[in-house]
């Protein structure tokens, strides 16, 4: 199996954290004498030894972004699995083009349905627990946000079941369309653009008539997009964000997963696909190299920002909404960080006017 310049420069590095190779320090007991070496680590975010650090940062710097008293809701964006041979050959431009699309859905719809300006935690996942190609997203949404003029809060709400208790953000159905209409003209306007590679099975593609086909075929599928409410109608939106910190450094397998590795076949552990049966964990395994290929396939682009923050509009306009709230009488405490270097802004918190 050949491996490219970076998934094997990745893999390198990850094969060497730890050892003498990358040097380290010695200690050494001032009572006893007992020595003791400790070897530097790869500190690349892909390995499973490293990034704890990173990912505890990542989980204080985002809890600091929750709003009190909101509800939150987790949205996952899913790509169809026929995309996913174009996807690997052109991880940069397609990544970035679902980061786009998923935010452009979320903020054309709740802009549309809930009137009001949304804010959202994305995270990029690529993999299924059989290790396969599987890139969707993960967004952590409030709901509910400044009014289109920033004159007020405002909560979402079924737009046809005013009474309804259960936190309501979005109608799936309606998110999806947009999604895959955001999606399916940023894939258009690249490969129009000749901004992807088009090789083997994609050459087609480079014809404008057989392009339209095959994205017509595309958008005549549905696109899986999932919103899970707050549990038992209470938002406990740390829960998810831990869930998420652990995907943002390690790989896309943990060490407690694996079972063995006995002549050249890899055991760990996987969700079932028996739904009846609860999904339960059960012993999955692959040929060595295959259970490599899968790995590498994981690899991002060197630079590519795994998690994004989407925010309320530019400075100015937060500066006029957070003037809203102080004429309602809420005081503010920091959220957003504003573009303005030194300055940090007020949090935002439902106020008198609620529409929830």
């Amino acid at each position: 199996m050949r491996l490219a310049s970076q998934p094997k420069s990745v893999l390198s590095r990850i094969l060497l954290c730890r050892t003498a190779t990358l040097k380290g320090r010695l200690y050494e007991c001032p009572a006893c004498h007992d020595q003791c070496h400790v070897y530097n680590s790869c500190v690349d975010r892909h390995c499973p030894q490293c990034g704890g650090a990173r990912r505890a940062d990542w989980l204080q710097k985002t809890e600091q972004l929750i709003l009190p008293e909101v509800n939150y809701f987790q949205v996952v964006f899913t790509l169809p699995d026929q995309l996913s041979g174009l996807i690997l050959g052109n991880r940069q431009a397609l990544y970035d083009l679902l980061f786009q699309a998923s935010w452009r859905a979320l903020d054309e719809t709740l802009r549309s349905t809930g009137q009001f300006q949304p804010a959202a935690q994305l995270v990029l996942h690529t993999w299924n627990q059989r290790l396969g190609h599987h890139p969707h997203i993960h967004a952590l949404v409030p709901g509910g946000g400044p009014s289109l003029d920033g004159e007020q809060w405002i909560n979402s709400r079924h737009p046809t079941q005013p009474r309804r208790r259960k936190p309501f953000l979005v109608d799936n159905t309606e998110l999806g369309q947009s999604f895959r209409k955001h999606f399916v003209n940023g894939l258009r306007r690249l490969v129009g653009r000749g901004k992807l590679r088009l090789e083997s099975q994609w050459q087609p593609l480079q014809d404008p008539t057989q392009r339209e086909v095959w994205l017509d075929e595309l958008c005549a599928t549905d696109w899986n997009v999932f919103v899970e409410g707050p549990p038992h109608g209470r938002s406990q939106p740390t829960d998810v964000l831990k869930y998420l910190a652990a995907y943002m450094t390690g790989g896309p397998i943990s060490d407690r997963r694996l079972i063995s590795d006995d002549d050249g076949v890899v055991t760990f552990w996987a969700r079932s696909k028996d739904k009846a049966g609860g999904n339960r964990p059960e012993p999955f395994s692959l040929q060595g190299t295959e259970f490599v290929r899968r790995w590498t396939m994981h690899i991002l682009p060197k630079g590519f920002t795994r998690s994004r923050v989407k925010k309320l509009g530019q400075a100015p306009s937060l500066r006029q909404i957070f003037q809203g709230f102080r004429r309602f009488g809420s005081e503010p405490v920091p959220f957003f960080h504003s573009l303005e270097a030194g300055r940090v802004p007020g949090r935002l918190s439902p106020v008198a006017g609620d529409r929830g």
